[in-house]
Order: structure tokens, then sequence, then C-alpha cells
């Protein structure tokens, strides 16, 4: 009698022998899959953005005075040292024992009239620029109030209100130079005049006594001891420290980029806080300079007006090393990405999103940029967690995970 296995049991068996196999096959395939890549990850955040060029500049005086001397003769030991403060009109900077007047012959004579008319001449033509100065600082009071009025009334816009105050700022700071212009042009005209004078008749053998033109402090003291001088030789330069402006250089490539009234960031002057200004001027005319690599680069000068109050609590002087950061473009609210997570993909750009643990390359559209972020105009959300520095082994699809470090 043959005997045999019944259907049922054969079924059953069969079944086990192919979770069996589907098992093995299962745990193979997950032993010999690769491992997760370990990436680190950001998250697009939705914040302000700010683009700035940056580079290292300069301090300096605004109105810059170099007294020298206006009489070939001998100048007595100057006293003043750098910093000691002085007064326009008053306090006495250097003396001078004028050579006798045997040495002007009549040519020269007449050179020394003639320099004493053209002083005269500055010194008219820096007052016409003071009350012009002064009539178009008056009119951009007058436009100032007027703005504001209609401000509050509806008529016109804020931006309206900004440009009439960015105006009176201007005016009045342009009053103030043509103030100094004015004394400085009569201290010319003064030491012109000096120039003529004779110890035998002019001055009757008396010394001729420099004062200081401006308001200020002594900044540097080109001649200290007793000597002999020819005229114009450098004595003092004096200046006011309390109003500075700074000046750094640009490549040329970024100074296009740069217009007069933008705001500016100075920092890394010693304080923990920056000190705000505005581009007062953009020069004209470059020039070449070397770079540390020995490159030939084309400069541009910028020139930065000091509008802070803050200024007046540091202990910036002349020729002080800043760093000028000047902003070109600012937004309060923009989606941004740290700059590392942007991969070029032909003439477009990309980011890894990182969905359910795999890197997915997403294309977006990239606005402003700065050293640290970039704007994403399209392409991603804020809150998408993205990965913050893909190498040349991430590919789209592959599996990350978070690193641990």
């Amino acid at each position: 009698m043959t005997s045999t296995v019944p259907r049922p049991f054969v079924t059953r068996r069969r079944i086990a022998l192919g979770c069996l196999v589907c098992a093995l096959v299962v745990a193979v395939t997950w032993a010999l899959r690769p491992d997760a890549l370990e990436v680190e990850t950001a998250v697009a955040s939705a914040g302000p953005l700010r683009v700035t060029l940056d580079e290292e500049g300069e301090t300096r005086v605004h109105d810059r005075f170099v007294v020298s001397a206006p009489v070939a003769g001998r100048v007595l030991r100057v006293g003043l040292e750098p910093g000691d403060a002085v007064k326009a009109n008053e306090t006495p900077l250097a003396t001078f024992r004028p050579m006798t007047a045997g040495l002007l012959d009549d040519r020269t004579r007449l050179e020394l009239q003639a320099r004493v008319a053209a002083a005269q001449a500055a010194v008219n033509g820096a007052r016409v620029d003071e009350e012009r100065a002064r009539a178009q600082r008056d009119q951009a009071e007058r436009d100032y109030a007027r703005a504001k009025q209609l401000v509050g009334a509806g008529a016109v816009s804020r931006e309206r209100l900004e440009a009439a105050d960015l105006a009176l700022i201007t005016w009045r700071k342009t009053v103030d130079r043509a103030v100094t212009a004015v004394r400085a042009a009569e201290a010319d005209l003064r030491m012109a005049r000096a120039s003529l004078m004779t110890p035998g008749r002019d001055a009757g053998g008396a010394a001729i006594v420099l004062r200081s033109p401006v308001d200020g402090v002594v900044l540097r003291r080109l001649r200290e001891s007793e000597a002999v001088v020819p005229q114009g030789e450098p004595i003092l330069e004096v200046g006011d420290v309390s109003k500075l402006e700074v000046v750094a250089d640009f490549l040329s490539t970024d100074a296009v980029r740069i217009r007069p009234g933008q705001d500016v960031l100075i920092g890394r002057w010693g304080g923990a806080e920056a000190i705000r200004g505005r581009v007062r001027l953009v020069e004209p005319a470059g020039f070449t300079k070397v770079s540390a690599l020995g490159v030939e680069e084309q400069r541009v000068n910028v020139i930065v007006g000091i509008d802070d109050p803050a200024l007046a609590l540091t202990r910036l002087g002349d020729r002080f090393r800043v760093e000028v950061r000047v902003i070109v473009w600012e937004a309060a609210d923009v989606v941004k990405v740290p700059i590392g997570s942007l991969v070029r993909d032909g003439d477009r750009w990309s980011v890894f999103e990182v969905r359910e643990g795999r890197a997915v390359r997403t294309p977006v559209v990239v606005g402003q940029r700065n050293d640290s972020e970039a704007e994403v105009t399209s392409g991603i959300a804020a809150g998408t967690t993205v990965v913050a520095f893909p190498g040349s082994g991430l590919a789209d699809g592959v599996r990350v995970a978070p690193s641990s470090r």
C-alpha cells in the first residue's frame, strides 16, 4: 500500500519555505545596502537679508589745515604738541622773525602784492559761497517743513519727506564747510599780508605770530626746534577731530554699485557697536594700486560722512584704521538659505532637499547674496530642510542622515 502525504500539509510546507526564502532575500538586501550618507543640514528661514561691500578704510579730519611759514626767516621753538587744543584766531601756533627787508627785491614784492590780491579775492569768493549756502539751507528748511505738513495731510509720500530731510542735512553741512572755507581764506590772506611785512617799516622789527585758523587740536607737529626756514615750510597741521570722515578705496567693479546717500556701517574701530554713516562722494577718477599678492588693481576712493551721534563718545582720531561696509541692498523679510547649500546646475542653481531620509535635487531661483546667505525667490519655502554643504558624493535620491557632529 502506498502512503501519501495529505495535500494541506504540502501546501503549508511550501508556504513556509517561500516565506523563509523571502525573509532571506530581504535580510541579504538589507545587509548589502549602502549606509545612509551623513550630511549637515540647515533649514531655509524667513528673515532680513543685507548685502554689503566691505573694505578697510581710514578716518581723516574733514577740514585739515597745514600752517606754513609766511616768509623766509627764523621760526622759534614750537611749544604745542599733537593733541593740544587750539582756538580759532586766538591760539598762537608759531612765531617768526623775518629776514631783513633788503632781501625783498622789486620783483618779489610785486609777486607778494599779487598774492595778497589773490588771497583777498579768495576771501570774497568764499564769503559769496557762504551766503549762497546759507540761502540754500534756508530754502531746504522751508521745503522740509512744507513736506512734513503735506505728509501729515497725506498729500505726498514719506519718501518725499526723507528726500527733503537729506537735502536739509546736506545743505547744513555745506554751510559748515563754507564757514570753514571763509576762515581758511582769511588765514591765507593774513599770511599773504604778513609776507609783505618788513622789520624796519611794517613790523617795526616785531616777530610775526601765526594763530590757529580753526577750533580744534594739533594733529601733527612737523617742526619743533628753532631753525631758519624758507617761505612755505610746513610747521603744524591742525583740525577739528569731532568732524571726521572715512576714506576707503574699493575695486572699480564694486564702486559702480555705490551711490551717494547709501547707508554705511563702520566697524572694527575698537568698539562693540558699529558707527553709522552715509556715502558722501564716490570720486570720479580711479587709480592703480598693487595688492598684497602683487596684482595691479584699479581702485576708487569712496568718502563716507559720519553723522552718528555715537561718534562723540568714541576716541577715534585722524588716520585711524576702520572697516567700511556699504549697504547696497537690504530687505526685511525674504526666504534665505546658507550660501554653501547652493549647487551650480549649468547656468542655474539648485539645492538638495531632505525628504523622508533622501536627498532630492530641487531647482531654485537665487536673488541677492552676501558672504553667508542667499535669497531664494522661488523653488522652496521657509522651513524646508536642505543639505548645508553638499559634497561630491551626494546625488539625487541618495539616502542621507543628519550628522551627529
